[in-house]
């Protein structure tokens, strides 16, 4: 049981590490280079044991609007055609986050389960964003002995905890401004990656790119689509935010998500209650939910409080593969009634680097430069408070206190616009039920795009859709035959 409980302290903050008005061109600067870039082995941590990946590095601004100043380099990664006389172009991933490294990732889609017919028709390309893994990563300088649990603020039962939330948040927020001593951090924005993203399809000689994107992807090839609609060719976007970029309102989505998704897990835990004996009911298992985390706050169970709880069974509802483990740790932890014998605490380990540094550092700067968050913590509270109401699974944690209330830099510009004038060449794929990313994002994107974009609803319960991600025959099926043959369908979809 002990084994479970740390389980669930050890994975919260690895999986929550990450999750422009009239928009401003490319400059002139972005022209086509003379030759193509020289491809080699990959770092050593790229690990891609499916597939035979090679890495280049490609110079991009710092800042596109001073194309001459400044040079930072971005890391990209090639699985070739498998059959070049079919190749049609370049597919262009990105996993989400914003923060999760891209390098690897065609490896992952081939785990899944990517369609022969798409490895055939692309070179798939992967990239680190800016600032994130290969790619010049920024740092806000995260220590093992910080207070931060992930990029997802911790439930708040009432206005005070919304305020020591704030504290956090705060020292977080001038950790970041005291670590970026090279001025980088504030480049780090959707519309900077995307432009990155043009950079890179003008360097490997393309005239168009395609592009699939997964969760936070979804932001970003929405504004590479509305920044260069002439240059995208077919944009499939799987998970989606609602926007080009995530603000309080798309945070606080993620509570939609969770109450949406959790009556799956309950039903299914339901059905199993002779098994982990959390509710013969869906209501007896949500009532199991809303019981144990007031039990866990009053005495933690090996180090796992409410928060912690809570954060695992959000992590928990990503996908129905998760539900065995998340019912059992819930087993656990229900087991415990009788406090055991104290034992003596094991020392704490000395203060260090953060492993999530990184991937925490480039979700932040993400999120805060790419929109003004609220700074007065009353909102916020006001927020929790109607959440806690609305959303009883989750909303008092997503509508809580991030560090961009407190962030130190303005944003450079406005987010990016979506862009309903264009070629009709956006598939948006979206799931029923998905904890983070609910169906109203999905739904949001839809009518920014207008008739430029069809959307595909698969009758399926988690984050992400396509490539074997999810049972998902009928988006499967509809977005392979978009990738490849180009059809998209003459309207929305609605699997069965």
């Amino acid at each position: 049981m002990r084994g479970r409980r740390n389980l669930i302290r050890a994975t919260v903050p690895a999986l929550l590490a990450g999750l422009i008005g009239a928009a401003v061109a490319a400059p002139a600067g972005a022209a086509e280079p003379a030759a193509g870039p020289e491809w080699g082995p990959c770092p050593a941590d790229v690990v891609a044991p499916l597939v035979a990946l090679q890495c280049t590095q490609i110079p991009v601004p710092l800042d596109h609007g001073s194309p001459d100043a400044e040079q930072i380099t971005i890391t990209v990664s090639r699985l070739a055609s498998t059959k070049p006389e079919k190749r049609r172009g370049i597919l262009v991933l990105n996993p989400g986050g914003p923060g999760g490294s891209g390098l690897a990732f065609a490896n992952d889609l081939v785990k899944r389960g990517l369609p022969a017919s798409v490895q055939e028709s692309y070179d798939i390309i992967g990239f680190d964003t800016r600032g994130v893994g290969h790619s010049d990563p920024v740092s806000c300088g995260f220590t093992t002995d910080q207070d931060y649990i992930g990029n997802i603020p911790p439930y708040a039962a009432d206005d005070a905890a919304v305020l020591r939330t704030a504290e956090v948040a705060r020292e977080v927020a001038q950790r970041c401004a005291a670590n970026d001593r090279n001025g980088h951090l504030r480049h780090v924005t959707t519309a900077n990656v995307a432009r990155d993203m043009d950079r890179i399809r003008a360097a490997l000689g393309e005239e168009k790119a395609s592009f699939l994107g997964f969760s936070y992807g979804s932001a970003l090839g929405a504004a590479y689509a509305s920044l260069f609609p002439d240059r995208s060719d077919r944009v499939v976007l799987d998970s989606n935010i609602g926007d080009t970029h995530l603000d309080p309102e798309g945070i606080r989505r993620y509570a939609l998500g969770a109450e949406e998704t959790f009556g799956d897990f309950a039903r299914w835990a339901a059905d199993r209650h002779g098994t982990y004996g959390l509710g013969a009911t869906p209501q007896e298992v949500r009532a199991t939910y809303l019981r144990l985390p007031v039990r866990l706050d009053d005495r933690p169970s090996d180090g796992v409080d409410g928060r912690v709880f809570r954060a695992a069974t959000f992590v928990g509802l990503y996908g129905p593969t998760l539900y065995g483990s998340t019912a059992a740790a819930w087993q656990s932890l229900l087991s415990g009634d009788a406090p055991p014998a104290p034992a003596p605490p094991a020392p704490a380990p000395p203060p260090g680097p953060s492993p999530q540094d990184n991937a925490y550092t480039a979700f932040l700067a993400t999120t805060c430069n790419d929109v003004a968050w609220p700074r007065d913590v009353a909102v916020y509270q006001r927020a929790v408070a109607q959440d806690r109401e609305r959303f009883p699974v989750y909303g008092a944690a997503s509508a809580n206190v991030l560090p961009c209330a407190f962030w130190p830099y303005e944003p450079a510009e406005p987010p990016v616009r979506v862009l309903d004038e264009g070629p009709a060449n956006v598939l948006i794929v979206q799931n029923r039920h998905d904890p983070v990313t609910p169906l109203r994002g999905g739904e949001l994107l839809r009518e920014k795009f207008g008739d430029r974009a069809r959307l595909v609803v698969e009758n399926g319960s988690g984050h992400g859709v396509y490539a074997g991600v999810g049972d998902t025959p009928c988006a499967l099926g509809v977005t392979t035959s978009y990738l490849v043959d180009g059809t998209l369908p003459p309207d929305d979809v609605l699997c069965r």
